[in-house]
């Protein structure tokens, strides 16, 4: 959109995100993800199709969570210096993401999809908290 001259602004500020606030924490996305391991465990142990259904809708919103978690770490925490103190920080993202995605526990609910995820997450948090140190 073109604004005329005098309706630009003369100063342009940007931030890591919407709220620059400096709280994170890996533990939002573990949390949902644990929620998702529960719910695939008493999906499994359900006959009943109506506690099923609303299993596997809580499960897809609990993975989105999971993701949007993950995505903030990954865009908004972590730096180009981190990335380069722990290069495989990219491809855990992209695991972990892709775990808690349609491929993953959003798709499926078998809990061992769930300790898959979680574990990727645990060893986003270790690196997490390593840089916390420094």
């Amino acid at each position: 959109m073109y604004l005329p001259r005098p309706l630009r602004p003369r100063t342009v500020a940007s931030a890591h995100c919407d709220l620059p606030c400096g709280v994170y924490d890996p533990a939002q996305a573990r949390i949902e993800a644990e929620s998702i391991k529960a719910i695939s465990e008493k999906y499994q142990a359900s006959d009943d199709p109506e506690f099923r259904t609303r299993s596997l809708l809580i499960k897809e919103q609990r993975a989105e969570l999971v993701k949007h978690h993950l995505w903030v770490l990954w865009t908004d925490y972590f730096k180009a210096p981190h990335f380069e103190k722990y290069p495989e920080l990219h491809g855990l993202f992209n695991e972990a993401t892709k775990l808690a995605g349609a491929g993953g526990a959003k798709g499926a609910a078998d809990p061992a999809v769930a300790d898959r995820l979680l574990g990727k997450i645990e060893e986003i948090s270790k690196i997490f908290w390593e840089t916390k140190q420094s």
